[in-house]
């Protein structure tokens, strides 16, 4: 690793960046201890001390440190800067520093720039009803929520793309670069285009300890450190200390080579008739002691560079008059008198040393990504839709026609919409994006590549946790993206999705927060489909987990077809703030709704379908369906059922929008109790085939009136490599099981319905002994169509 021996700091440039670093540092520690006294006019008494003491002191002396200096460059250098805080429990020194910029006063005016404004940002810290302990949706200029760790350096690249005039500070964490998502998130320099694409500067932040233990990359050793940074190729700069003047002359010498070196790459690329080969981007490894400048030992034990640093250094402080008087010395040691006047305002000079309000960093209008989002234009979509002459008459392959129009979509879109995914774009026959964009590669490329492209508009990487941060980074910092993965493997974002959803939930209570591009999931290759390759890429239970975030951010749908697909999709990418899951297959599979049908169908959400339904009104049963591949298997019981009992009443009813099904009360998309009961009555039977587990269908249903009479066939963990038939016949969701169900739950239907049962359960079984001998289905499964009655 190099190191910067230049001092490139006057005695009063040094003097003046010290001060800020001094001021951040004493709010942080207000944050977490006081309730009271803010500007220490009189001695600390218990009763100035919050009676819980939480928050994380440890990492937050080297994010002031590294903000400080950024103010720096982004004043002389006159850049854009975004940062991205990865050791997210530092939340005191973002709140510290946003207030003293005044961007946190910006958001929150009655957090005013004086004493009493001090005095409520030290209370609402990790205080009920105020703010989180680490940097969260309320704090001006994050984008990265700080609750968990990993996700940085794919949010800072997210946020790059497409922003050629930015530059993303990225702090990682010590403990935070131990995470598989950071470790995939270090390749995305192979993605970075240095013409379209803004640029992203690492700070590998080395404090040495987590909460209880070291951290790995403090303890391999500098070479081995360098050759793992290299190896991801970077040119690491490294910046070490424990004595402030010092520190702070290394720190401005690198960040100063480190922009340098930026501007080089970008000014390289940009003016080079060729794309130069790939940069190493220079990144920066800090390492300065764990609670810098906190107490150095307490009760006898060390703290200070150790692993007691991380949290809360003083515990008790209402109780243990000791550690009363440390705290106050500690924070005395900051020489508060000197750095904000009378009023308790911060002095002119450190003013002058943040930046105007239009480039500091806690303003950023990046971070606030609404604020400069654009609406997508989008091309027709009914133009795209396939003709359905007879419902069920002819097959398509519904992924496959939105990529053309996911093609179109991108040629009126050149920098404001991607798609990503782990290496599955084609699989998920996305194909036709490719006639208009390439997959953004800065890596080595050869002649037997495929529509790999420097400056593409797909980003693919075979790491759903890289591919997810990259999307919530684009947008979050206001553009729009589509999410396209296999049905099964999409859990690994679980976690993510959490994060997300938490702070959409957040952002919509923030007033000054403006609403950001959805977060659009195609989910296809589901579980109805896997039949290739088994168990293992066998799970639907992503909806499950999304419908438990809150009704006001999430929304699912399940369209049965081609059409459905096409009206779903173009309202997806039109919506904000929500987390849309759809659900899809790409295998051909039978269109049921022309254009105009599927477009008023979706609009509904839920409805009857006429073409297979003879009810006049008054069903014998209700026969529900959520899924392609549930609808299909609908259908064809209702086939079975109106060839064999021509004489039994029955409803059709398709459920494109998962949340119609619960009340109004209970998420915004609801069906009112009086539609849902004229829909599906509430003293008939209702046999529903559903794509995923079918307790789910129970759980939005409960209140309903009638859902005593609800029976909800759906996947049961029972998978195999198969045939597609009898992946349905092993999970009891084939047309020959929901026929089935009818006969057993319409009393009326006499002797007859007696003798027509067993037929159907003896063709299940003549089904299954075919499918082992052969290895495919019956030619009467395979060729099935629709019979219009």
């Amino acid at each position: 690793m190099q190191q910067t021996d230049t001092r490139p700091l006057t005695d009063d440039e040094l003097q003046g960046i010290d001060a800020y670093w001094r001021a951040a540092n004493y709010l942080s520690v207000g944050q977490i201890y006081l309730l009271a006294n803010p500007l220490l006019r009189e001695p600390l008494r218990p009763e100035h001390i919050k009676p819980r003491l939480l928050g994380h002191w440890g990492t937050t002396p080297g994010l002031n440190l590294i903000y400080a200096h950024f103010n720096r460059v982004v004043r002389q250098r006159d850049r854009e800067v975004l940062f991205v805080t990865g050791p997210g429990h530092g939340g005191p020194a973002l709140v510290a520093n946003t207030w003293l910029e005044g961007s946190w006063t910006a958001a929150y005016p009655n957090t005013t720039q004086d004493e009493v404004g001090m005095g409520r940002l030290f209370k609402q810290f990790s205080f009920p009803g105020g703010v989180p302990s680490h940097v969260a949706a309320d704090v001006p200029g994050s984008i990265n929520e700080g609750g968990e760790l990993g996700y940085s350096l794919s949010h800072a690249y997210g946020a790059a793309a497409d922003n050629p005039g930015l530059v993303v500070a990225c702090v990682v964490g010590d403990g935070e670069a131990e995470t598989g998502p950071l470790a995939a998130s270090w390749h995305s320099n192979k993605f970075l285009d240095p013409v379209r694409d803004g640029a992203v500067l690492p700070i590998l932040h080395l404090n040495g300890y987590k909460i209880a233990n070291p951290a790995v990359l403090a303890r391999i050793g500098d070479e081995e450190l360098s050759a793992l940074l290299q190896g991801y190729g970077y040119e690491p700069y490294l910046v070490e200390g424990s004595e402030p003047a010092e520190v702070h002359q290394a720190l401005a010498a690198t960040l100063d080579r480190c922009m340098d070196r930026i501007e080089e790459i970008q000014i390289e690329a940009r003016s080079a008739p060729e794309p130069p080969p790939r940069p190493a981007w220079p990144m920066i490894v800090l390492r300065t002691p764990k609670g810098w400048t906190g107490p150095q030992v307490v009760d006898g034990e060390p703290v200070e560079n150790t692993w007691r640093a991380h949290q809360v250094p003083l515990s008790g402080v209402r109780t243990n008059e000791d550690h009363l008087r440390q705290l106050e010395s500690w924070m005395r040691s900051y020489r508060p008198e000197e750095l904000f006047d009378d009023y308790g305002r911060p002095i002119a000079a450190l003013v002058e040393l943040a930046p105007g309000p239009d480039l500091r960093m806690g303003s950023n209008p990046h971070a606030n990504g609404g604020a400069l989002s654009r609406d997508l234009e989008l091309p027709a979509v009914d133009e795209y839709a396939v003709p359905v002459k007879i419902p069920g008459a002819e097959d398509g392959e519904p992924t496959r026609v939105f990529g053309e129009f996911l093609r179109d979509a991108f040629r009126l879109n050149a920098d404001n919409l991607r798609l990503f995914g782990p290496d599955e774009t084609e699989s998920n026959r996305l194909t036709a994006v490719y006639e208009t964009t390439g997959k953004q590669w800065q890596a080595d490329l050869l002649d037997t590549d495929n529509h790999l492209a420097r400056d593409g508009r797909v980003l693919e990487i075979l790491s759903e946790h890289t591919c997810q941060g990259w999307l919530e980074g684009y947008l979050l910092t206001g553009r729009h993206g589509l999410f396209s993965s296999y049905e099964a493997f999409v859990h690994i974002v679980d976690s993510m999705v959490n994060q997300h959803a938490k702070w959409l939930k957040t952002i919509n209570r923030l007033e000054w927060r403006r609403p950001i591009p959805s977060l659009n999931y195609l989910l296809t290759s589901h579980v109805w489909r896997q039949d290739h390759n088994g168990f293992s890429h066998q799970d639907p239970g992503f909806i499950d987990h999304v419908v438990n975030k809150k009704a006001e951010v999430v929304r699912v749908y399940l369209p049965p077809d081609t059409n459905t697909l096409l009206s779903t999709m173009d309202h997806c990418l039109r919506t904000r703030n929500y987390i849309n899951v759809v659900v899809a297959g790409k295998q051909p599979q039978p269109n049921w709704l022309d254009w105009e049908a599927a477009a008023l169908h979706c609009a509904r959400g839920v409805g009857a379908w006429e073409f297979a339904s003879n009810d006049e009104g008054e069903p014998d049963v209700v026969m529900a369906c959520a899924g392609d591949v549930p609808t299909m298997e609908t259908l064809a019981a209702v086939d079975l059922l109106r060839e064999h009992l021509p004489d039994l009443r029955i409803r059709v009813v398709n459920i494109v929008d998962l949340m119609r099904l619960q009340s109004e009360g209970e998420h915004p998309h609801g069906l009112p109790d009086a539609e849902f009961d004229a829909l599906f009555t509430t003293d008939k039977p209702v046999i529903f085939a559903y794509h995923g587990y079918p307790w789910l269908i129970h759980r939005l249903t409960y209140r309903r009136h009638g859902h005593d009479n609800l029976h909800v066939r759906g996947y049961l963990e029972e998978g195999t490599t198969t045939t597609p038939f009898d992946m349905v016949v092993r999970n009891n969701l084939d047309r020959y099981h929901l026929a089935m169900d009818v006969i057993d739950r319409v009393p009326s239907l006499g002797s007859r319905a007696v003798s027509t049962r067993q037929y159907f359960a003896d063709q299940r079984a003549r089904h299954h002994a075919y499918v082992t001998t052969y290895g495919e289905d019956l030619p009467e499964v395979r060729d099935w169509r629709w019979t219009p009655r």
